[in-house]
């Protein structure tokens, strides 16, 4: 199934759409979604769904405009390439500091404006991690610059976007553990 959506030759077609290749998954993943059948299509009535799915709000006539600029006005499905060239522009110009600033306000589900052990504990439980007390402390220890044994947005958003780079360009100490 992966070859249907694209997922093996991901380099290539990053950059035929301009995406990296962690949107291009985030976009397979919205599409798999919807293509429950399997079929390399999802329902044009499931178009909305999907990109709400990737964080988008969309009105009909947004899609009708979309459906339009690819031909499939008509038509009852649309293909896999079809989405992506419908979501790229939305993607090139999704905010990623907005995008962290949300993902952190599901871990700060007290609206504390931080996130403490208590969350990040619940977080892990909901996803199905089997982390230990002291790996939970760990990670916020590594995440917190200030010194209050939680992680404010900042500090988050410093994590989330050192992701990419080189881990080791921003160790705190030149300490071993």
């Amino acid at each position: 199934m992966a070859a249907r959506y694209g997922r093996n030759k991901a380099p290539e077609a990053t950059k035929r759409v301009g995406m990296s290749v962690e949107e291009l998954e985030e976009v397979t993943e919205a599409f798999q979604l919807f293509d429950v059948e399997q079929k390399g299509t999802i329902d044009v009535k499931e178009i909305k769904a999907a990109f709400r799915a990737l964080g988008f709000q969309v009105k009909k006539q947004e899609i009708r405009q979309m459906m339009t600029d690819i031909d499939k006005l008509e038509s009852p499905t649309v293909l896999f390439d079809e989405f992506v060239e419908m979501v790229t522009p939305r993607m090139s110009s999704r905010d990623a500091r907005e995008e962290i600033i949300k993902v952190f306000k599901l871990f700060d589900d007290d609206n504390s404006g931080k996130i403490s052990f208590k969350n990040l504990q619940r977080v892990a439980r909901e996803l199905g991690e089997n982390l230990t007390d002291d790996e939970l402390q760990e990670m916020i220890d590594e995440a917190d610059r200030d010194g209050d044994n939680a992680i404010n947005e900042e500090e988050f958003y410093r994590v989330m976007k050192k992701r990419g780079d080189n881990p080791l360009d921003d160790l705190s100490s030149d300490e071993d553990d």
